[in-house]
């Protein structure tokens, strides 16, 4: 795990958001700022290859420094770099880079969590065991995430501001490409960099 930005302090509860930030979005922030009423620390992880899509849009390195520029006041956040797309590689990498002492939460929305928690492992038992490695919270998207009996334990909803359903990456990508307002979309520090990418 490579880090770009790094949080003041040792967490006893991480927060870790991994995404494409295919651009940014204020619902990343608002689902970062949300779960700080739970961790003392978020780190924002973009993964160097993704298991359900690949690289498009912007270069590595220009989202890492969107995601620089949306975060650099906040001393609560990190930033860093996977190896791995999948949650159980970003929760072993963040394994060696904190305290054994660190407890890991894994922030999510609703689509994220379903397709996690039924992804094809080639293990039936695989969610299960990585859920005693780490729990989630799971924001709404396009609707609650319905906790499954057995995992309630460990997985929390997790309450935003405000309704984000319309906020997406590929959603403001869309709107940039057939000329339609995007701006109020991304946070305000990437507006510039997100024009120059993707118009």
């Amino acid at each position: 795990m490579e880090f770009f930005q790094t949080a003041e302090g040792i967490p006893f509860r991480l927060g870790i958001l991994p995404g494409t930030f295919n651009p940014v979005t204020i619902a990343h922030l608002a689902m970062a700022r949300a779960g700080l009423s739970f961790v003392d620390e978020v780190v924002f992880v973009l993964p160097r290859a993704f298991p359900h899509k690949l690289y498009a849009g912007a270069s590595f390195a220009q989202r890492i420094e969107m995601l620089q520029n949306a975060l650099r006041d906040d001393s609560a956040f990190s930033i860093a770099a996977s190896e791995s797309g999948l949650f159980a590689g970003i929760a072993a990498e963040c394994r060696q880079a904190y305290p054994r002492t660190t407890s890991f939460t894994f922030l999510c929305g609703r689509d994220a969590a379903e397709r996690i928690a039924h992804w094809d492992y080639g293990d039936p038992a695989a969610f299960d065991t990585m859920l005693r490695q780490f729990d989630l919270l799971v924001a709404a998207r396009a609707g609650d995430y319905e906790i499954p009996a057995q995992w309630a334990g460990a997985i929390q909803r997790l309450e935003l501001p405000g309704l984000f359903d319309h906020v997406s990456s590929s959603g403001i990508r869309e709107k940039i490409a057939l000329g339609e307002p995007w701006e109020h979309l991304v946070p305000p520090e990437v507006r510039e960099q997100v024009r120059a990418i993707y118009r």
